[in-house]
């Protein structure tokens, strides 16, 4: 009870806010000159007047809000809207759902994902962007460039209830990594296919026979570990699009993974992985790869400078690098899954009394000087120009630190972010993380779309008892208590569960979705 006081006093304060607002409050003044050209011209439009706009924000314990971040006067000064920020004193979902149980909503909502915002939208608390595009030149126009991520952002029903991301789900990029050190000193080279790897951990199984040589987190992240290690064999984790045959598909009754399997069960009966390695969760890898314990492993790319910067000081030789994935199959694809997209964003009220307004403020967001602001700041104060390159002023050498002391990349404050902005902070470990990983990325991303209420039941009944069912089967595979021989069985019986009706509700979403026409003109 108390929670919920403490998340509905701030709201309803807010809501009081914006009734004040829509009722003349918001200051106007004088249309003033900005510098913003072509493309832009829709976002100088909107920052010639002044406006207060209600928002419910995220907050991040590593960087928690503060209305004194300098980005906000940035944001004021090219727009003219200032945000009256409330952030959830508990979990953002909570305050949600209270804020909409209501019906006492802020102008503006920051959406964990987009399920949760399509939920929100089509019980009507969230207004379709969709009918807006006419006071979204900028949008329209990054919609065109990045098909995939606007289709991404749709509804089953092909609305858009989300301001749509791009850029900021790099940092999300999943990779494989070795201690480079050990490899040069042992003599042994990075290997480009499993055959090679396989070598290679059985060679520093001999050397160091304490070690586990491969560890990952699977117990704490099994879905990102499922979809690593079924990359690499060209294959899904569950339904997948294949661009090739143009059609959907179920990876864990394919050949190819069956093929994964085995090796991961050959790794397991050589004890180049831990024995638990199915319920390993962050801390217990952690000790192993900071030990000494393991020497490759795969996980975020963030983790190079998170081991790198930790280790060295007690270990200077500790050289944690990218490692080109290992391509599973003979003559296959070196690949990493396509993680780099982000899934949460901000939301507008039905019940704004201020939309169209709003529309105006959120399309500077997509305009290239909306996305400068977003991802550098101001120029002198936050970053200088070196010729045609933008480069951080010295006394920003972190990134964590940098958005502690602007407030930009953080809550409310982008939605297209230039990622050289980030990349530039790293790192050169890292930025050499970042760009070789680019040259491991799938053609396309997999498609994403949304499914209707019906379609969810499919996925959440059928889709998941399949699911239980692979897990289960592919942990009995790996430690041996089911043999491999009972392959085709187990096939028969994910087939039983419903395989088909599963890709049919896959297809039935994705043809939707590509039927959907995303410009308005």
């Amino acid at each position: 009870m108390n929670k919920w006081k403490s998340v509905m006093l701030p709201l309803v304060t807010a809501a009081m806010l914006v009734t004040g607002c829509s009722g003349g409050n918001n200051t106007s003044t004088p249309p003033a000159a900005t510098g913003t050209s072509g493309g832009d011209a829709a976002a100088t439009a909107g920052a010639k007047q002044e406006h207060t706009f209600t928002a419910l924000l995220d907050n991040n314990a590593t960087f928690p809000y503060s209305k004194d971040w300098p980005v906000w006067g940035w944001i004021k000064d090219k727009t003219g809207v200032t945000l009256e920020v409330q952030t959830p004193s508990g979990k953002l979902a909570e305050a949600l759902n209270l804020a909409v149980a209501s019906n006492v909503l802020p102008d503006l909502m920051y959406m964990p994902n987009r399920k949760e915002s399509n939920k929100f939208g089509q019980q009507g608390a969230l207004i379709d962007l969709m009918e807006y595009m006419d006071k979204l030149p900028n949008l329209s126009a990054w919609m065109k460039q990045y098909p995939d991520e606007a289709k991404a952002a749709l509804s089953a029903d092909g609305k858009m209830y989300m301001f749509p991301n791009q850029g900021f789900g790099e940092t999300n990029r999943m990779i494989w990594m070795y201690r480079q050190d050990v490899f040069e000193k042992e003599g042994i080279k990075a290997p480009a296919t499993y055959e090679e790897l396989h070598t290679a951990l059985k060679t520093l199984k001999a050397k160091y026979p304490d070690s586990y040589p491969l560890s990952v987190r699977y117990g704490q992240i099994p879905d990102e570990m499922n979809m690593s290690m079924t990359v690499n064999y060209e294959t899904g984790e569950g339904a997948y699009y294949d661009f090739d045959k143009k059609e959907w598909r179920y990876g864990p009754t394919e050949e190819s993974y069956k093929e994964m399997v085995g090796r991961w069960k050959q790794f397991y009966d050589e004890g180049l992985i831990p024995p638990d390695f199915l319920s390993l969760q962050t801390k217990q890898w952690q000790d192993m790869v900071s030990t000494g314990k393991s020497f490759v492993t795969v996980d975020y790319i963030s983790r190079v400078d998170f081991f790198n910067n930790a280790m060295r000081k007690e270990n200077p030789e500790f050289n944690m690098q990218f490692m080109a994935p290992p391509a599973g199959l003979p003559g296959g694809k070196q690949l990493n899954p396509y993680f780099h997209y982000m899934e949460g964003g901000l939301t507008v009220a039905s019940t704004s009394k201020n939309i169209e307004d709003i529309m105006s403020y959120m399309d500077f967001f997509y305009s290239e000087d909306g996305r400068t602001l977003s991802s550098w700041g101001v120029e002198g104060e936050t970053y200088v120009k070196e010729g045609s390159a933008i480069k951080f002023k010295p006394e920003f050498t972190d990134v964590i630190e940098m958005r502690k002391q602007t407030g930009l990349q953080t809550s409310g404050t982008y939605t297209w972010i230039d990622f050289d902005a980030h990349l530039s902070l790293f790192s050169e470990d890292l930025k050499h993380a970042y760009e070789e990983a680019v040259n491991y990325d799938p053609a396309n991303m997999q498609p994403r779309p949304a499914f209707t209420e019906k379609e969810n039941e499919v996925i959440s009944i059928t889709g998941q008892a399949i699911k239980k069912h692979r897990d289960e089967s592919f942990a009995k595979f790996v430690t041996g208590s089911r043999k491999l021989a009972d392959w085709d069985k187990y096939v028969e019986e994910m087939n039983n569960l419903g395989v088909d009706k599963l890709l049919e509700t896959y297809k039935e979403a994705y043809d939707r979705v590509q039927n959907i026409q995303l410009s308005s003109n």
